[in-house]
């Protein structure tokens, strides 16, 4: 498995997203879904979720959210519980044992002890499913909020597969603060491997409030081992964690960092994923389509240009899934079906180089289009306030720089560009990247302070030498918009 968890019972209009999700590469998604506990999903909405995986060449991991924390959230639910919801599900899963996977209940235990244990209340679920004609694979979570950090799971793990019939059921590690050695992670899996269980790292980050996890390695070591991921989550995250966005409001065009690592980095679903072969046949489609043509650049403002170029073709039989543009550096800047698209979100008076690449549904991706160039028109006055006060001695200075969005709406990813006075030179800094170090400096955020909500302020700042003259910028642009100074 490589693919992505999608809040659909909060987002149930959100169906776009399965398309997307596909068109980056994944081959699964794990559906949230509620039997209660929030809004139910109903036999229709689930037939509909399980198409739309179908339509999009998606194995559907269907997983019932009311478990989550159980024991130790209110409103949480049993896994007895969530049996029952499957049960009233029978009529639209029964059938599609190809296409979707059950995960029985997320999380289905937090840190605190709980009757029926663990143990004991997994391997009644998976016989009571078991005993209903239920033939699926079965997905089962770790207590410990998914972690199990206590080890239940890991040490109790044979007994819950015996006592599937079928010996048809996964066991799901959910990695986050817990893994956040390389260490912790070598071992978890290792130990699976060793008693030749089969395991799904069903959910992991690349941050959490409990800690920093080590995706790196998570992610590696899934791709040396053969064992499948998942990452947390889509879009429409909250309470805390809405870094955990891999795209920001359902929109695949605007990747976050987060996105960006899971799908495009190293070992990431682009570069691992293969199509289920229940869609691709036994001999699955290798053929990549052939390179699109040039882009050609039109219709360019501050912000925004739109890309044509000749279409691609597919002879391998899975069809051609789209494009992707990227900016020469390998940054995916848009994704489309068709052989045009209108980037926006550029940065004004910037100059872009980008090429093309073809996508088939197999996960097939063509060579490269040749490069095309433009260069985005200025921009103007922006929603911004910059105030900017140092501190001088003879020789050194600190700076310190307050970002205020005076817009009404947040600021997702930001540069600020400002000229240094000829002799100040940046030795350090802190809630910025610098680059150069002199001159036409360029402070890009860094991963915690990435976002600038409507009406809010952030601080950065640096330290600098000077050959006595300890002079302010005289302007400031962010995200090529020129700001107001206080």
């Amino acid at each position: 498995m490589r693919g992505v968890s999608h809040a659909h019972t909060w987002y149930t209009s959100q169906t776009r997203a399965f398309a997307d999700i596909k068109a980056l590469g994944a081959n699964t998604v794990r559906v949230v879904l509620s039997g209660g506990r929030w809004t139910a999903n109903g036999p229709s909405d689930v037939a509909n979720v399980i198409e739309l995986c179908k339509q999009n060449r998606l194995i559907c991991v269907l997983e019932n959210h009311d478990t989550t924390g159980y024991g130790e959230q209110d409103g949480a639910r049993t896994l007895d519980q969530a049996v029952d919801y499957w049960l009233s599900l029978r009529e639209v899963l029964v059938g599609q044992e190809d296409y979707i996977v059950i995960n029985i209940g997320n999380e289905p235990v937090g840190n605190n002890p709980v009757t029926p244990d663990w143990t004991t209340a997994t391997s009644n679920a998976i016989q009571r499913l078991r005993d209903a004609g239920f033939d699926h694979l079965l997905m089962v979570d770790a207590p410990n909020w998914g972690q199990d950090w206590q080890f239940t799971m890991r040490d109790n793990a044979r007994t819950v597969f015996a006592a599937d019939p079928d010996r048809n059921t996964v066991f799901s590690v959910h990695m986050y603060g817990v893994f956040d050695t390389a260490a912790e992670i070598t071992d978890y899996l290792a130990r699976f491997r060793t008693a030749g269980l089969p395991l799904v790292i069903g959910e992991f980050g690349f941050d959490h409030s409990d800690g920093d996890p080590d995706e790196d390695t998570v992610m590696a070591e899934a791709q040396a081992r053969g064992v499948g991921y998942i990452g947390w989550s889509w879009s429409g995250n909250g309470g805390g964690v809405e870094y955990l966005d891999m795209v920001a409001n359902f929109d695949p065009s605007q990747l976050t960092g987060w996105g960006q690592r899971i799908f495009n980095g190293a070992d990431g679903i682009r570069a691992t994923a293969r199509e289920a072969t229940v869609y691709s046949g036994e001999n699955p489609d290798t053929t990549a389509p052939t390179a699109p043509g040039a882009p050609t650049a039109s219709d360019i403002t501050a912000t925004s240009a739109t890309l044509t170029w000749s279409a691609s073709t597919d002879t391998g039989g899975s069809g051609l899934a789209g494009y992707d543009v990227h900016r020469a550096d390998g940054t995916l800047l848009g994704q489309t079906a068709t052989a045009s698209v209108t980037l926006t979100g550029l940065t004004p008076a910037t100059r872009y180089e980008v090429y093309v690449r073809a996508r088939d549904f197999a996960g097939n991706r063509s060579a490269p289009s040749p490069t095309a160039t433009f260069t985005t028109a200025e921009g103007g006055m922006g929603a911004c306030r910059v105030a900017y006060t140092v501190n001088a001695w003879n020789d050194g200075l600190v700076a310190n720089i307050k970002i205020t969005n005076t817009g009404d709406t947040a600021v997702n990813g930001w540069s600020l560009a400002f000229t240094l006075p000829a002799g100040q030179t940046i030795t350090s800094g802190w809630g910025a990247t610098y680059s150069p170090a002199s001159g036409r400096v360029t402070a890009t955020n860094v991963s915690y302070n990435a976002a600038i909500p409507a009406q809010g302020s952030i601080d950065i700042g640096f330290q600098a030498t000077h050959t006595g003259d300890p002079a302010e910028p005289g302007a400031f642009t962010l995200n090529g918009f020129t700001c107001e100074t206080a």
